[in-house]
């Protein structure tokens, strides 16, 4: 193999200096530049001095010194870094079987803060519903944690990726800590990586949160029985409804209704945003006691209503639902019963 650990290498489209700290197969390697861990092909890397013998030796004419005063003022915004927040990257690793064709054996997992709080975090992976993987660590700010590997085709068995965060030092505006979860989807998964396959990227991620959340705002204190004793507290459970965003009975999912840059958009993402969208109006409706919500999923190819219904079997609160013609919506529609 051209590299070894612990070489000194320069990744040719961003021209940075890195080195290697692990060998992921004959075509990957992963490297660190200034702290941050992610995958390179090796046919993306050279080795430093072959770079700059390669160069043109072009000698800048001598320049007169400018003052910081004398400097124009840089108006050219800023990019936003891609992955701002805390993510899980998965790292697809391949081998070549004996026709040359790339087959996918395992998903490499890594947990990725790219926030400006350290985290502790407790880690569960669940194939099925069971057990499977766990961890408790914690994760410095800007750094990345190697969580373990996925074979390809346990993501038949419906993987749940489940974790729960604490900031490194407490701060009293902050939650005292923060649960979130992924599942991953055997068709998901597919897409994406053919996504980054047609990209030349290497990874993907899914985002966890974009900022450690503040502390919940504490409701008003609850009133007493007339009995007068501290212990005996009186709850109004229907006033928690009122802090809630508005339920809808009819929620429209056409990607054009949820966002003007719709344009901007990959498939993956559209897909994403709708099948948010439709969760959060579905939670809504279970929490005002709606008994029925209609979802407005359009014909086209059908795999935003397959993915709707998948959800809704899983769902115990969910009677049922029906997809059947209706002259508002045609097919394009499905009915659910709470």
């Amino acid at each position: 193999m051209k590299f070894e650990i612990g070489d000194k290498v320069t990744v040719l489209h961003s021209n940075e200096e890195a080195e290697v700290v692990e060998m992921i197969n004959n075509k990957m390697v992963l490297v660190e530049v200034r702290g941050v861990r992610f995958p390179a092909y090796i046919d993306q890397m050279d080795f430093p001095y072959f770079k700059r013998f390669s160069e043109k030796k072009n000698i800048p004419a001598k320049k007169e010194k400018t003052f910081v005063d004398q400097l124009p003022r840089d108006k050219t915004p800023k990019a936003n870094n891609p992955m701002d927040g805390c993510w899980v990257r998965i790292l697809p690793v391949s081998d070549s079987d004996e026709f040359g064709d790339e087959i996918v054996e395992s998903l490499k997992i890594y947990l990725v803060n790219h926030t400006q709080d350290g985290l502790n975090f407790q880690y569960k992976l669940s194939f099925a519903g069971k057990p499977d993987f766990n961890i408790s660590n914690e994760i410095p700010a800007s750094k990345d944690f190697y969580l373990h590997d996925i074979e390809f085709e346990k993501l038949n068995d419906a993987p749940m990726l489940e974790f729960e965060f604490s900031l490194l030092k407490a701060e009293k505006s902050k939650a005292p800590h923060y649960e979130t979860s992924l599942k991953l989807k055997a068709k998901a998964v597919f897409m994406r990586i053919d996504e980054i396959r047609k990209k030349g990227e290497a990874s993907f991620a899914y985002k966890l949160f974009d900022r450690y959340p503040d502390k919940a705002i504490e409701e008003d204190k609850p009133e007493y029985t007339s009995s007068g004793k501290s212990g005996n507290k009186l709850y109004d459970a229907k006033s928690s409804r009122q802090h809630l965003e508005p339920a809808k009975y009819e929620v429209d999912l056409h990607i054009e209704k949820l966002t003007p840059e719709w344009r901007n958009l990959t498939n993956f993402e559209m897909l994403t945003l709708q099948l948010n969208t439709f969760e959060k109006y579905l939670d809504l409706a279970i929490a005002h006691h709606q008994h029925n919500l209609i979802v407005i999923h359009g014909v086209g190819t059908g795999k935003l209503k397959d993915e709707i219904h998948e959800v809704l079997k899983a769902r115990r609160e969910v009677r049922s639902f029906i997809n059947q013609y209706d002259p508002r919506y045609g097919y394009g529609a499905t009915e659910i019963f709470l």
